[in-house]
């Protein structure tokens, strides 16, 4: 058992925690922060036992004081662990010459019809070993940890085959067993056509329905099931059948939606019930207000827009017609290929006009329950995952004040310091 550990004296103390709230938050309740100035934590065996002030604290605890491990956080803030809800962290190699050819004048598609893109992370994805991609993965997930992240999300999607898909969910499993960060695994066989079956797009939907899932499913590698709904690469209708198909084996639908062009993807979210759609740069109208109607988590991707130079999502939007929001670095090697959360959260205020308070719980309760992990992290609350940052800025709205800088000092998981 970890050494119990006892925070006193913070600045503010970001619980996240709403009284007799259930589900991801809406509206108004995504600025309920649930703040306790001279803040306290009492962590023990991995858990949260205690929350409130210092002097609430030391009525309980001072006692066996003597026992624990004292953190004074006098000036400083302390969140949540922050989750993130949408990456494809497991990959091999690298693709920073089209990061080139971007500034060149190309563009997402235009790299990915030429072979690159997401063609390209899949060769190098199908030549590296378990033990490469264990290895290059790790080191990903220890960036993350640093920038404050305790939970992450990781989709297949660069092996396009049966073996490789396989190999990057066993990698995800590995990670997750012996790794300190909580790895959350997303089967994403249909992330593309792969180059072999250009022409033959419907004998590659039929391979994922009726080989990967099942074997996806029978091994238990996976929790949710995601396609990559849009021109060029499936449509709806494609989309709804692989969605479905992994429904009936327990996968839970996500859904890529409305990322280059409208394509109906955030429509089709609420129709299959996906717990989210991410992305939706393209939403329309109709799409967000279903959405809002079948409670469909929009995961937003701020980074990513800015890295292709696109127009960031309507996150302001989406908030003020009830969509719960969540958000997401979207990790991978040609879009977004940052591990910084906090970075995110500033991109989400300043590209998608949503407050810092919005911000925060789009990274943090709302992303836990992009993934059906709120029960677990996402908020300070007795009998939650003891998984904390102590920030080195005394109140959250200095934190997506001073933009672009990472100001975590350290980081509990499970109860153990892992950062600082």
């Amino acid at each position: 058992m970890s050494k119990a550990v006892w925070i006193q004296h913070a600045a503010q103390l970001v619980t996240m925690h709403l009284p007799e709230h259930v589900g991801p938050r809406t509206k108004g309740d995504m600025s309920e922060l649930g703040l306790i100035e001279d803040g306290s934590v009492w962590l023990e065996d991995g858990v949260i036992q205690a929350v409130g002030t210092t002097s609430e604290l030391k009525e309980i605890y001072e006692s066996r004081a003597q026992e624990a491990e004292i953190v004074d956080a006098t000036g400083h803030l302390i969140t949540p662990g922050l989750v993130d809800p949408h990456t494809h962290v497991a990959f091999g190699g690298s693709r920073e010459r089209e990061f080139e050819m971007r500034l060149e004048g190309a563009t997402y598609m235009d790299i990915m019809n030429a072979g690159g893109g997401i063609h390209a992370t899949t060769r190098m994805t199908r030549e590296a070993s378990e033990e490469e991609l264990i290895e290059q993965t790790s080191k990903r997930l220890d960036s993350f940890l640093a920038h404050g992240v305790t939970t992450v999300e990781g989709k297949s999607g660069y092996g396009l085959d049966l073996e490789t898909e396989m190999k990057q969910l066993r990698v995800m499993k590995y990670l997750q067993e012996h790794h300190a960060i909580d790895l959350v695994p997303t089967f994403m066989g249909a992330h593309a056509v792969p180059a072999e079956y250009k022409g033959k797009e419907e004998e590659y939907v039929n391979l994922i329905i009726e080989t990967m899932l099942p074997k996806v499913a029978e091994e238990k590698l996976a929790v949710f099931n995601d396609v990559f709904c849009e021109v060029d690469v499936f449509t709806p209708e494609q989309s709804k059948r692989i969605l479905e198909a992994g429904k009936k084996l327990g996968l839970t639908p996500k859904i890529h939606a409305d990322e280059i062009k409208p394509y109906g993807g955030a429509e089709l979210a609420a129709e299959v019930g996906a717990i989210s759609a991410e992305h939706l740069l393209k939403a329309s109208d109709e799409g967000i207000e279903k959405m809002a109607e079948a409670g469909v988590i929009a995961c937003l991707l701020p980074a990513t827009a800015l890295y292709l130079r696109e127009e960031a999502a309507r996150g302001r939007v989406m908030v003020d017609h009830g969509v719960p929001v969540a958000i997401s670095t979207d990790c991978n090697p040609g879009s977004s290929p940052t591990t910084s959360m906090p970075l995110v959260m500033n991109l989400a205020c300043i590209s998608m006009r949503m407050t810092p308070a919005e911000s925060l719980c789009a990274a943090t309760y709302n992303a836990a329950c992009a993934i059906g992990m709120e029960d677990k992290v996402g908020s300070i609350e007795v009998g939650k995952q003891a998984d904390l940052v102590l920030w080195d800025v005394e109140n959250y709205q200095k934190l997506q004040y001073l933009f672009g800088v990472n100001h975590v000092q350290q980081v509990w998981k499970k109860g153990v310091q892992v950062v600082g």
